[in-house]
């Protein structure tokens, strides 16, 4: 098999590794040329994606922000042909799939929106790992819900990388989940370590603080990206923690223990409910 992998950060990366461990040539293409060559050096990559040598991969991840994956294939989709499959691997799924799926139609490749549910709270090739999805699940966004042909041979294109589950949803499913499971708990995060207090943390702090403040490790310029790329989701996710907030913020306020206990079990049920 030949992989293109279009981005060498922390997911492209652990995608050229794992292809590569796998015993597969790996092509990719990255904006930072020092990256790229010590990847080559260092044996994860076979060589650089070119518009030459496009068209002889057998499938193409694009790991980069949501405006860089139509970019790419604006630039590149004159190229790819019809043998490659194209999944890009970003965060939302409307905003590149909306542009991309007209740009694969007017050039004739297939295209497929994607997310690996795995990773770090650091970014960079550095911090990149062959056994990053091993046992994680992947969302697909496929053009057809139920071509279970197209389905078989993306889970077999993918299978290097060792994904325990293949989800299949719609751009817009998978948006309104991702707001809610990955977008608010980096807000969360984020938000929670601004207090003044966290600054004397070290010796009163354990598995609580170290599970809250994990993520707050982010980049930046990529989260917001995808916060204002899916904000009608996030901000609805966003208004129902403030709202359940404010009820136990009210409740110890009125040093309402009984409100509190049923507000404090409703979530323990909650969770029960959700997790088993």
């Amino acid at each position: 098999m030949i992989a293109g992998i279009v981005g060498l950060g922390l997911i492209g990366g652990s995608f050229a590794k794992a292809y590569h461990a796998a015993g597969h040539t790996v092509l990719a293409k990255e904006l930072d040329k020092q990256v790229l060559s010590f990847a080559r050096l260092s044996d994860d990559v076979d060589g650089e994606l070119t518009k030459e040598n496009i068209k002889e991969c057998d499938i193409i991840l694009i790991c980069v922000y949501p405006q860089a994956v139509i970019d790419f294939l604006n630039e590149m989709g004159p190229f790819i042909g019809k043998h490659p499959v194209v999944i890009d691997c970003c965060g939302t799924k409307r905003v590149p799939m909306f542009e991309g799926e007209k740009i694969a139609e007017k050039y004739g490749f297939l295209y497929i929106g994607g997310h690996p549910m795995a990773g770090t709270q650091f970014s960079g090739f550095k911090y990149s790992k062959k056994e990053m999805f091993k046992g994680a699940p992947m969302v697909i966004v496929p053009p057809e819900y139920d071509d279970i042909v197209l389905l078989e041979k993306v889970k077999e294109l993918l299978s290097p990388a060792g994904f325990r589950k293949i989800t299949v949803t719609t751009a817009e499913k998978h948006d309104e989940m991702i707001a809610f499971t990955s977008q608010l708990a980096h807000i969360v995060s984020s938000a929670y370590i601004k207090s003044p207090t966290a600054l004397a943390h070290r010796g009163f702090s354990a598995g609580s603080y170290r599970d809250m403040t994990r993520v707050a490790w982010l980049n930046p310029q990529m989260w917001a990206e995808l916060f204002l790329d899916n904000s009608d989701y996030l901000i609805k996710e966003i208004g129902l923690l403030i709202d359940n907030l404010t009820d136990y913020k009210e409740a110890i306020e009125k040093r309402d223990r009984e409100g509190l206990i049923k507000l404090l079990d409703e979530g323990r049920k909650r969770k029960e409910e959700v997790d088993g």
